[in-house]
């Protein structure tokens, strides 16, 4: 018997590969002559690298960038074990946990450590990068990320802009001649999992920017400041930006990456599905288990578990869900390819607790699953 298990991480407690291998250590005392195979997964937004990396067989690397502040940090990717795919974080460089509370103002984060990430890629001869770009501090419409990678942005009087999504505003012209000439080869697949444009009350400013610290006056500024850089863009580079369909991710990181030569806006979890190959892979499987660390009704949208659900009833497969915890209106999972769920927690007790248990309760919940299941196959 073949069991794929292709789980997310459960945040806070254990990734992706750490879920697959205590759900294959439960099964295995009931079905120890199994063939499992484990799929780590992600959705685009956080653990993305970390589970790519463990999939690809890849390792990750660190990297000094420019923080949202313009101060340093380190930050990491994760080169594929082939040496041909990145994998990047958005966060990881210009992450809202970058910024302490009492700092942050999109007036002035940027992404520019971004850029450096991808910079850094390049440096090691990938053909193919996938961005994840959740999380991010800055409303910038990625000209910070396009500044590190070679693009200038200068003011009427011919000098660079400075950082943050106020200086926008300034943007006389736009000059891409040294835009870096490896990006011609590479492919970009960006992890977007929103259909926010650009601009105007669903755009990027009036969505995110909030949270990223902004004032209802800031907003407003932040607005003008993405039409403005739209407009230029559309004159000097002949592209319209402002209201493509996921141009206002991650403060507007949407639209600029559509100024670099070879990008796809795509679902995170296609993006991931895709890239380990996990319809051939569940093709000749018997039973699939996926799974999260919380599910709830936002799960049917864009989530791993009803990625990998989807997929593995292309080929007509059991699915089962094991998950951290459930919220009342989880159910809705069952008319999108899950077949059952079954969550972990066997007692109440405060929160670090219960992650501290999470792999010893995943083992018990797969064990119990897996007897659930022979008595279902004896029964046939």
């Amino acid at each position: 018997m073949k069991i794929v298990i292709a789980p997310d991480s459960f945040k806070e407690s254990l990734t992706a590969l750490e879920v697959a291998q205590a759900i294959e250590n439960g099964f295995k005392k009931v079905y120890p002559n199994a063939d499992y195979v484990k799929v780590p997964m992600a959705d685009g937004g956080e653990g993305t690298v970390q589970s790519l990396a463990d999939a690809l067989q890849g390792k990750l690397i660190s990297v000094e960038v420019t923080a949202p502040l313009g101060n340093k940090t380190q930050a990491e990717f994760a080169l594929s074990g082939d040496g041909k795919t990145a994998i990047i974080e958005m966060a990881s460089a210009s992450g809202l946990h970058l910024v302490p509370m009492e700092k942050r103002n999109p007036y002035y984060t940027t992404s520019y450590g971004t850029g450096e990430l991808i910079k850094a890629a390049l440096d090691l001869g990938v053909n193919q990068i996938i961005l994840g770009i959740g999380g991010s501090a800055t409303n910038d419409g990625g000209v910070g990320m396009l500044q590190a990678l070679g693009i200038s942005f200068k003011d009427a009087q011919g000098k660079e802009i400075g950082f943050g999504g106020l200086a926008l505003q300034q943007i006389d012209h736009i000059d891409a001649a040294n835009l870096d000439a490896r990006l011609a080869q590479v492919q970009f697949n960006v992890a977007c999992d929103v259909n926010n444009p650009l601009c105007g009350e669903k755009g990027a400013s009036a969505t995110f920017a909030p949270q990223k610290g902004a004032t209802p006056e800031m907003v407003q500024q932040l607005d003008q400041s993405l039409l403005h850089f739209s407009q230029i863009v559309e004159r000097d580079c002949g592209k319209q930006i402002a209201n493509q369909a996921g141009s206002g991710a991650a403060g507007g990181m949407g639209g600029g990456l559509l100024l670099l030569p070879k990008v796809q806006l795509k679902s995170g979890v296609q993006i991931v599905i895709d890239t380990v190959n996990l319809a051939e892979i569940i093709k000749d499987a018997d039973l699939v288990i996926t799974g999260e660390g919380r599910m709830d009704s936002q799960t049917i949208h864009g989530k791993t578990p009803i990625g990998v659900a989807k997929t593995a009833k292309q080929a007509n497969k059991p699915v089962i869900a094991i998950t951290g915890c459930l919220r009342e209106d989880y159910d809705v999972v069952y008319e999108h390819g899950i077949d059952a769920v079954f969550p972990i927690i066997r007692q109440l007790g405060d929160l670090p607790e219960i992650l501290a248990q999470g792999r010893k309760n995943l083992e018990s919940t797969a064990q119990n699953v897996a007897r659930m299941y022979q008595l279902a196959q004896q029964n046939r």
